[in-house]
């Protein structure tokens, strides 16, 4: 079979899949209206399926920040940061993360899905481990590829399996990176992070934490899960992502391992990746400040998140395990997904669907992201628009 006809083969299993005609996947967002609004096609939708989770993309401070810096600087630094691509902005931002989660430093990259290439590749190599949560985000997967280390999944979220699996290494588990999530993309739940800790501190391993879900949404300053557990000195690397609740794009990692900042000379994702623009840098760090202020906005996310979360269940849903800013409605089949999210569009709402293998254990998933953007009338809404379609699509 040559490239080309393998990629015919893809076309026709997702021609088989969905319906002829019906753009589920890249739906063109015709314009932005706000946080919360936008339009697709000629009709105007309510935003249920970004990860906008503190509704920063709009911040007066974020817009201002990145306009003064269009201005100053230009578009864009047209190197890496190992050529020419290191300007004040991005060390100042380096500097910010690091205090922010008061540790020795930080490293920012171009996207989120970079610093976990970067950070895995450099950490682990040929004769190494990384031992990772099965339902771990596609960065992680291809950071372990990169990197040349063996590769080992436990079940998710499952300590017992975890922990087996290392036992098994012996002296090995010496060089083994663990992989976790504070909040896991597909479901929405948390990671069990003081077992995790204590399992990797017993066999002398190095726990990577990847909090790009769970950054302003848990903790009092917005850390994420290692500030809501208290575990932050158990945790090696964070690392994390601009493109959710900072409403823009890039990444970072931060530690208290001084050897942090070797992996900028060794690290393939850093040294050869274009740094981010500076309008992009100064609008996160104009959003870092509103994040870590933003005591007011973690409260709105969570009420929101609880009452939608409520109502859902109290419909009959089957929904991930846990409350949060990511709902995952779980489905048999991508059928019945593909009704469930056409529905939604149809009122009006626009969420995410997720199919196999994407989807854990061979479900779909219709996945609503909820923001503290979002007014509580908007939430009683979506619920009502889930209650009709409970009625029309499932009985």
């Amino acid at each position: 079979m040559s490239l080309l006809d393998k990629l015919d083969v893809v076309a026709a299993a997702r021609k088989a899949l969905l319906p002829e005609g019906l753009e589920v996947f890249g739906t063109p967002i015709e314009e932005v209206y706000s946080a919360t609004e936008a339009r697709v096609g000629d009709r105007r939708i309510l935003f249920l399926g970004t990860n906008n989770y503190l509704g920063l993309t709009f911040a007066p401070e974020c817009l201002q920040a990145a306009h003064e810096a269009l201005d100053k600087e230009g578009t864009g630094t047209t190197g890496s940061r190992m050529a020419n691509g290191s300007y004040s902005g991005h060390r100042a931002l380096e500097r910010e993360f690091a205090d922010f989660y008061h540790c020795h430093s930080g490293i920012v990259f171009t996207t989120g899905y970079q610093a976990n290439l970067a950070m895995i590749s450099g950490l682990a190599g040929a004769g190494d481990v990384v031992l990772i949560d099965g339902d771990s985000h596609a960065s992680i997967y291809d950071g372990c590829r990169l990197s040349g280390a063996e590769i080992i999944r436990f079940r998710h979220n499952d300590v017992a399996d975890m922990e087996k699996r290392l036992r098994r290494l012996g002296e090995r588990s010496r060089s083994t990176l663990i992989v976790a999530e504070g909040i896991y993309s597909m479901l929405g739940d948390q990671a069990p992070l003081a077992e995790i800790v204590s399992i990797k501190n017993a066999y002398n391993s190095i726990l990577l934490l990847d909090e790009a879900h769970s950054l302003g949404v848990l903790g009092k300053t917005g850390q994420g899960l290692v500030e809501e557990t208290g575990l932050i000195d158990g945790v090696d690397f964070i690392t994390g992502t601009f493109s959710k609740s900072l409403g823009s794009i890039g990444g970072y990692c931060v530690s208290n391992h001084p050897q942090l900042d070797q992996l900028r000379y060794i690290s393939r994702p850093y040294i050869f990746t274009a740094s981010p623009s500076p309008a992009t840098i100064a609008s996160a760090r104009a959003a870092l400040k509103l994040l870590r202020d933003g005591t007011e906005l973690r409260r709105q996310l969570w009420q929101n998140s609880r009452q939608l979360y409520a109502r859902l269940k109290a419909l009959g849903y089957q929904l991930g395990p846990q409350p949060g800013p990511v709902i995952a409605n779980i489905l048999d089949s991508p059928q019945q997904a593909l009704m469930l999210w056409k529905g939604l569009l149809d009122h009006g709402i626009y969420v995410n669907l997720i199919l196999p293998p994407a989807a854990p254990e061979g479900k779909a998933l219709v996945r609503c992201s909820v923001s503290a953007a979002h007014t509580s009338e908007q939430m009683d809404h979506v619920g009502d628009v889930f209650a009709e379609l409970r009625k029309s699509i499932f009985q």
